[in-house]
């Protein structure tokens, strides 16, 4: 019954979705804090990118969804149609970072192309999903439309990704790799947004007052457990010790907190294996020879799960902090010579997801940009202008993951799509009584006079 509706009709459940959301926030945001233990300005971000996500598809989606009309294979005589059909029933499996965000954020544009859904939370953050469930069931969704289990990753998430027609996957590069084998084995598509080891460029000519701030925003927000957030930072030497001293003072006056009300502007890690993770990382760095030129221990009087924001200098290509990523306030800082270098050593690392550029010549950046292979690019912030316009794809090359979010690729993949070719008056083949050799001379003749027409 969703999937017979209209689309404008499932496009205005999103619409009531969107003012729901809008009206009743703060009680998300208090979820959302609670779960993740994220300050609130942060789970603000999370409140806008869906509502602005509810928005978008809530008007695009009838545009992106309808029939096209394509030249066929004769012009005027061949009619051709694509439609656009749900998938069926579409496996999500949702990550802990940014419970909001990533698991309605993806599931909107789902259950708008007509799918039902069937998605799994994780269950550090699964009461901010079922939340924003009963929102949309109060917005218009039929209940068993978007149905939810609660389970650990191993247990349920091979489960679901055994019975669905389609599968949208967020978290590790490792276990990106399982879902997408078992999707292969079945045969039916998946898009992945995995792991990220995402490098920030400052150049000799970048505004360094406007970059370290930027940088604090794009190393630290959310604790630094953000798949597009920055643990590279690459800068010129020209200009090194000026921007450093600028950003380990304000690393520094980063203001750590955990209540519920906004002022604070960093919050905790999500779990004690996250902490543990990030002391490894830093320990290890330490022990090797990497210096810490701000933060670098855990804070328990602040709260259990704090770590202080971090930087670190003389990072080698042995330690682990400076190849895999460590989901969490750790920054590490290189210096470069020259644009080929930093491009090049941007881009030595298997991922691919985000990157950011920050110079006063627009061109200059943009011309970097276009070099970096990553699926997203900012220019003189960290993340959020490429992440927020939802109008333009995102997602991650190489083992940063398969498919996009946003835009017309991030609702189209939650579709099948059906060419209908209606041939009228003269078939494709010989007509009665002529033969092959003038059928193929015809042909000829007509390929000519469409290309001469511009038809091909």
């Amino acid at each position: 019954a969703w999937a017979a509706r209209s689309v404008r009709e499932r496009a205005a459940v999103l619409l009531r979705f969107h003012d729901l959301l809008l009206e009743r926030q703060d009680e998300v945001l208090d979820l959302v804090q609670s779960e993740t233990g994220k300050v609130r300005l942060h789970a603000h971000e999370e409140v806008l990118a869906v509502a602005v996500a509810a928005r978008h598809y809530g008007r695009k989606a009838p545009a992106y969804l309808r029939s096209k009309r394509h030249t066929g294979a004769i012009p005027v005589l061949t009619k051709v149609t694509e439609l656009r059909h749900p998938r069926g029933v579409v496996g999500q499996i949702a990550p802990w970072n940014y419970p909001l965000e990533l698991s309605v954020g993806d599931a909107l544009p789902a259950l708008v192309s007509g799918n039902a859904l069937v998605t799994k939370p994780d269950t550090q953050t699964a009461l901010t999903a079922l939340w924003a469930r009963e929102l949309l069931v109060e917005a218009g969704l039929p209940p068993e439309v978007w149905q939810m289990v609660i389970g650990e990753g191993p247990v349920v998430g091979p489960v679901v990704v055994a019975q669905a027609d389609y599968v949208s996957f967020t978290g590790s590069t490792r276990t990106g790799r399982e879902v997408a084998r078992g999707a292969a084995a079945r045969l039916i598509g998946c898009s992945l947004e995995l792991g990220g080891k995402n490098a920030m460029l400052v150049l000799d000519d970048a505004d360094l007052d406007k970059a370290a701030e930027g940088a604090v925003r794009a190393a630290f927000s959310s604790a630094g457990q953000l798949c597009i957030s920055v643990e590279r930072l690459y800068v010129h030497e020209a200009v090194a010790d000026a921007f450093l001293e600028r950003f380990v003072a304000r690393t520094r006056a980063v203001r750590l907190g955990c209540h519920l009300a906004y002022g604070a502007e960093m919050g905790s890690l999500v779990s004690r294996r996250q902490l543990e993770v990030v002391t490894e990382h830093v320990g290890e760095a330490v022990a090797k020879g990497a210096t810490v030129l701000a933060g670098g221990r855990a804070r328990p009087d602040v709260g259990p799960l704090f770590f202080e924001p971090t930087v670190l200098d003389g990072v080698r290509s042995s330690m682990t902090v400076c190849t895999e990523e460590t989901f969490g306030p750790v920054v590490s800082v290189y210096r470069f010579s020259d644009e080929d270098e930093a491009v090049r050593r941007a881009n030595a690392t298997p991922y691919g997801l985000n990157s950011s550029v920050w110079s006063r010549d627009g061109r200059r950046a943009r011309r970097v940009a276009a070099r970096l292979r990553t699926g997203t690019v900012n220019i003189n912030e960290g993340y959020a202008p490429a992440y927020g316009s939802v109008q333009s794809p995102m997602g991650g090359m190489g083992e940063s993951g398969i498919g996009r979010r946003h835009g017309t690729e991030g609702v189209l993949k939650f579709t099948e799509s059906q060419t209908v070719a209606h041939q009228r008056l003269l078939p494709m083949a010989p007509s009665r009584g002529m033969s092959d050799a003038s059928y193929a001379a015809f042909m000829n003749v007509s390929l000519k006079a469409l290309k001469l027409l511009r038809f091909r």
